[in-house]
């Protein structure tokens, strides 16, 4: 990376320079937050009385910022989208429905292509809240509810990248979305079913019946079985232990990795004749598939296993995993 023009800068320089930027937000949202009163309330009171979504509209950074906080208003349990405002002028407006409430972004509060909305939106019904710095700015006038971002200083040296004040509207964003969001009650599981393919949402949402193998893939010898007949069976289902069961598939017994190499310590066993019932292991640890897959997870830590059986309510096998499974499903 080349120098600058008055030669190499100090690390010092560049540490304070990046201090200076955090000590500057940090005040602009002490600023902010001082000032959270009546608006604010009435904001989240809209939202939460709206029959359709929070359009949230934005130009530039402000746009950036509106995108963020629909996404984030959406994951929360508030339904909300994007609507670029130069699009919306030209057709896209027919998105906002008059159920909905729209969330205006605009520092200066002066945006030429929100402003030219706001007739539109006001003869069809819409709540608007506006997002401002300046609170005599025609939007912040023309809107039902203004919040006030401003910020005593950009952090930008030259007062001219959107910086403070950005952080301070993205913070405001996040402050009606955990609003609404307790208003609500939103919880956890409700959060993973619109995050399905995140961590939480597999943690919160993937049972022992999704990852379990059932049926022809479920490992299963009776009683009399022989232990090579058993070995076989493990072999056949890669799962490195069988269930050992009964003529109505109540559980009887499991044989796993771990008992095969305790069985071949015993030089007097042959396995051709030795029926794996002499060498199970009895009432091994089970588990029902309609619980959560990490609760498969906790019982085979706490217990140094690696393979559970699954069991109903009447002591049938119905099923077999083992950490691979949990793994490969990315529980753990």
């Amino acid at each position: 990376m080349a120098d600058s023009p008055a030669g190499p800068v100090a690390g010092p320089d560049l540490l304070e320079s990046g201090r200076r930027v955090f000590a500057i937000e940090r005040q602009a949202l002490d600023a902010v937050a001082a000032r959270l009163d009546g608006p604010f309330v009435e904001a989240c009171r809209l939202m939460l009385a709206a029959r359709g979504r929070v359009v949230c509209i934005g130009m530039g950074k402000s746009g950036h910022v509106a995108r963020k906080i629909a996404a984030t208003l959406a994951s929360t349990g508030t339904p909300a989208f994007f609507v670029h405002p130069g699009e919306a002028a030209h057709g896209d407006l027919g998105m906002i429905t008059d159920a909905d409430v729209v969330l205006a972004l605009s520092y200066s509060g002066e945006s030429d292509e929100i402003l030219t909305l706001m007739p539109v939106l006001r003869r069809q019904g819409n709540a608007v809240i506006a997002m401002t710095g300046r609170a005599a700015s025609t939007m912040a006038r023309e809107a039902d509810v203004h919040l006030d971002v401003s910020v005593p200083a950009e952090a930008c040296p030259l007062h001219l990248a959107p910086t403070s004040s950005t952080t301070a509207s993205l913070a405001m964003g996040d402050a009606l979305a955990v609003a609404l969001l307790e208003a609500r009650g939103f919880t956890a599981d409700d959060f993973a079913r619109s995050h399905p393919a995140g961590a939480l949402g597999r943690r919160l949402l993937l049972h022992i019946a999704d990852v379990m193998h059932a049926g022809d893939d479920l490992p299963c010898v009776r009683p009399d079985a022989s232990v090579s007949e058993a070995l076989v069976e493990m072999s056949r289902k890669r799962l490195g232990l069988t269930a050992v069961a009964d003529a109505e598939g109540r559980l009887l017994g499991v044989f796993t990795d771990g008992d095969l190499r305790r069985t071949l310590d015993d030089a007097q066993l042959d396995l051709r004749s030795t029926p794996i019932a002499q060498v199970m292991t009895r009432a091994p640890r089970t588990i029902s598939s309609d619980v959560l897959a990490v609760e498969a997870a906790h019982v085979m830590e706490q217990h140094k296993i690696s393979g559970l059986l699954v069991v109903d309510g009447e002591g049938r096998v119905v099923g077999a995993l083992n950490i691979h499974d949990l793994l490969r499903a990315r529980v753990v």
